[in-house]
């Protein structure tokens, strides 16, 4: 919370620099894409990273950076030597560094809490950043016009000492280990996007989260040019407007448990997005402070309940191997939905009018909002990702090199005709659970000459990724393929067969086809 102290400040400071600088208002708009703009190139690199090396050392270097980078940001606005482009540089420097923190740092929540506390864990969090939030930019109005515009990101590049410091006080549980080699970058990149693709659950959060921030970012990306232009105010009119967002984002934050009782989570998003349209209304229409602050304290409670639903479904849709590169796109889209609405809400005032603009993502919102409404949220309770021995290793009749492959494994179903449709439906979803561990393609084939008879493919890069996908068998995995092994009829279980590709320099196949015992996969 300290630290989000500094870089709210940090980030007034550099909205009301540009200002200065350059009041064109695609320039200050530019402030909040370059801002954002680096999560959304970098994010998806650093979930990947997240995943593969330790998160606590990788938290502690890059907060490490984001101070030295803050530092030489303080000396050229204090020596008088920023312009409109440098500021944009260093901002974009300081969003890179929150893209490469802000997977892992997510990613660690799991471990600090048991998961029944998981929501709550979340929601606190958001407590804690809108406290800041709260603070931060009225403190940065107050330094601002007390002491100058270079005070706050001196002050920014000494509150990332408290997380470092953090960070080396705590004690991560020890992770458990695996007799398998770690994942290589581009296949773990790889392994993340496909489990997003296939997860309906983590799709669904991502398209609810786009309908949101598309239209949301107007908002902050125009909040500057309100405080200046259309209130004529200073900074400390603009500390206290994005203070006043603050104070409701915390009066929101302890509401939710009551709200959550009584509304689902797709119902608080809704009046989360409604309540934003109102916010940018009021701000369009009623050119006044007390308005505009009222506004703000609207918005800040709305940007909670919806940040704070979202967040913790994606978190509720990922088991723990891939919950930093889960994480890392539903970030990319929050900041890519950011950073594309700030161009376009800030050309749109250039070339209309700051009023026209913030009409235009208050219909755009309530539109993009009731389309969405389809795509379902996870609830608190979520999803069972706990492991699962489900699958034990398959017997193989030789050492298998691990990186051998494609992998195809087949498995045998006798299904009753009055099943078939049954069968289907719970095949469906098995298809999802083998594409969200790794499976490039999949089919469901049936013999011509034995009605009922089927045989189920899917194949796997490598066999390496193979043993991983048996390790990282969910309850909710085994679940999916117990309903489809319900309806098979044999007298034994389904038969699994494991193919490797044949190798170029054999003549004879001495492993493939390898067959585990009935029922290993």
């Amino acid at each position: 919370m300290l630290s989000n102290i500094g870089t709210w400040m940090n980030d007034v400071a550099s909205g009301w620099l540009m200002t200065s600088l350059s009041p064109s208002p695609l320039m200050v708009a530019l402030v909040q894409a370059a801002t954002s703009a680096p999560v959304f190139l970098f994010a998806l690199t650093a979930g990947a990273l997240a995943d593969l090396v330790n998160r606590r050392r990788l938290l502690i270097i890059v907060t490490a950076a984001m101070s030295v980078t803050a530092l030489i940001l303080t000396a050229l606005v204090m020596g008088k030597q920023i312009n409109p482009w440098l500021l944009l540089v260093f901002t974009f420097l300081s969003g890179a560094g929150a893209a490469f923190v802000a997977p892992a740092w997510q990613a660690i929540v799991p471990q600090l809490v048991p998961r029944p506390h998981l929501s709550s864990a979340i929601a606190l969090n958001g407590v804690g950043v809108n406290i800041s939030r709260a603070i931060g930019p009225a403190l940065a109005g107050a330094i601002i016009a007390a002491f100058g515009i270079g005070w706050p990101y001196l002050i920014n590049a000494i509150s990332f000492l408290f997380v470092i410091a953090a960070l080396l006080w705590w004690k991560p549980p020890p992770e458990e280990e695996s007799d398998l080699p770690a994942e290589r970058f581009w296949s773990a990149l790889r392994a993340g996007l496909r489990y997003a693709k296939a997860s309906r659950a983590l799709r669904s959060t991502l398209i609810r989260a786009t309908a949101f921030f598309l239209f949301a970012s107007a908002f902050w990306a125009l909040l500057p040019l309100v405080a200046r232009q259309e209130l004529q105010g200073g900074p400390e009119l603009y500390g206290i407007i994005l203070g006043a967002v603050g104070v409701g984002a915390v009066a929101g934050a302890f509401f939710l448990p009551r709200l959550a009782k009584k509304f689902s989570p797709d119902e608080l998003v809704a009046l989360g997005t409604v309540g934003t349209a109102l916010v940018l209304v009021v701000l369009a229409v009623v050119k006044r402070a007390d308005a505009a602050i009222a506004a703000s304290l609207l918005a800040g409670a709305c940007w909670i309940t919806v940040l704070s639903r979202l967040n913790i479904s994606a978190q509720m849709a990922l088991p723990d191997w891939v919950r930093a590169r889960g994480l890392s796109i539903y970030i990319t889209v929050f900041f890519g939905g950011m950073t594309l609405g700030s161009v376009i809400w800030g050309q749109v005032a250039s070339h209309l009018d700051i009023s026209t603009a913030q009409l235009g993502a208050a219909a755009g919102i309530l539109i993009a909002g009731a389309l969405a409404w389809r795509f379902k949220l996870l609830r608190g309770e979520g999803i069972d990702h706990s492991p699962s021995a489900y699958w034990p290793q398959p017997v193989v009749a030789s050492d298998v090199a691990l990186d051998r492959g494609p992998v195809m494994v087949t498995v045998e179903y006798l299904i009753e005709q009055a099943d078939r449709g049954a069968f289907m439906a719970a095949m469906r979803e098995l298809k999802a659970s083998r594409k969200r561990h790794g499976a490039y393609a999949w089919g469901l084939f049936e013999d011509v000459a034995q009605p009922g008879r089927m045989v189920e493919y899917f194949i796997e890069d490598s066999w390496v990724a193979h043993l991983r996908h048996h390790q990282r068998i969910t309850a909710l995995d085994s679940e999916i393929q117990g309903r489809a092994r319900a309806f098979h009829t044999g007298e034994k279980e389904p038969l699994v067969t494991h193919w490797l590709a044949p190798e170029a320099h054999r003549t004879t196949m001495t492993v493939s086809p390898v067959v585990g015992d009935p029922g290993m996969q």
